[in-house]
């Protein structure tokens, strides 16, 4: 649009999949779209620039919230992790609590929702425990973290691309959101900042 094109935002609820197609994929369906656009039938959404106006709105609310919560050990040390910011760190100092309730670092990525929860037996999946167990905050948070770490922190994206080339993206993400977690565990417990050669050894 800055540029001066006229931008057209399909709306996919409102489109009809042409059922005279064998085969579909991203090509196709952009000939799809333009041909509906080209008929003046294309459903279309309207485009909100509201990005400027929400983020001013987030800063606001995370300045609210450092405000009223009183931050204490171990949020310093959590901000030395790269992914992990104000809101994250404090998510994860307030729903951690004491960490010595947790005897082992296993004990705490499991309360993160951070391992599988599949059975297996003789190698092959039997069924699920509960993946209710633990805490949800946490899961969201060092699945927040890991996303941001990704991004910002070489050796994660590294990591992150290799286990991505082995499984998935998703199943990287979490892989690396409890490598986050085990790492969290020793930064709260021993009271050391985070390093990220140890972590991705």
């Amino acid at each position: 649009m800055d540029a001066g094109y006229e931008v057209h935002l399909a709306n996919p609820s409102g489109i009809q999949q042409y059922s005279g197609l064998k085969y579909t994929d991203d090509k196709w369906d952009s000939f799809w779209l333009a041909h509906m656009l080209r008929l003046g039938i294309l459903p279309e959404g309207y485009i909100y620039e509201v990005i400027d106006f929400l983020s001013e709105r987030i800063g606001r609310i995370e300045k609210a919230v450092i405000k009223q919560v009183k931050r204490r050990y171990p949020f310093e040390k959590l901000l030395t992790v790269p992914g992990i910011g104000n809101i994250l760190g404090i998510t994860i100092m307030l729903e951690t609590g004491d960490i010595n309730r947790f005897p082992t670092v296993s004990d705490y990525s499991s309360y993160c929702r951070c391992v599988s929860s599949k059975k297996v037996s003789n190698g092959k999946k039997k069924g699920e425990n509960n993946k209710k167990n633990g805490n949800k905050y946490l899961a969201w948070a060092y699945v927040e973290a890991a996303n941001f770490m990704k991004r910002f922190c070489p050796e994660a994206m590294s990591w992150h691309q290799r286990k991505a080339a082995k499984t998935n993206n998703i199943v990287a993400t979490k892989a690396l959101s409890n490598k986050i977690a085990r790492a969290c565990y020793y930064i709260i417990k021993e009271q050391v900042s985070f390093e990220p050669k140890r972590l991705f050894a």
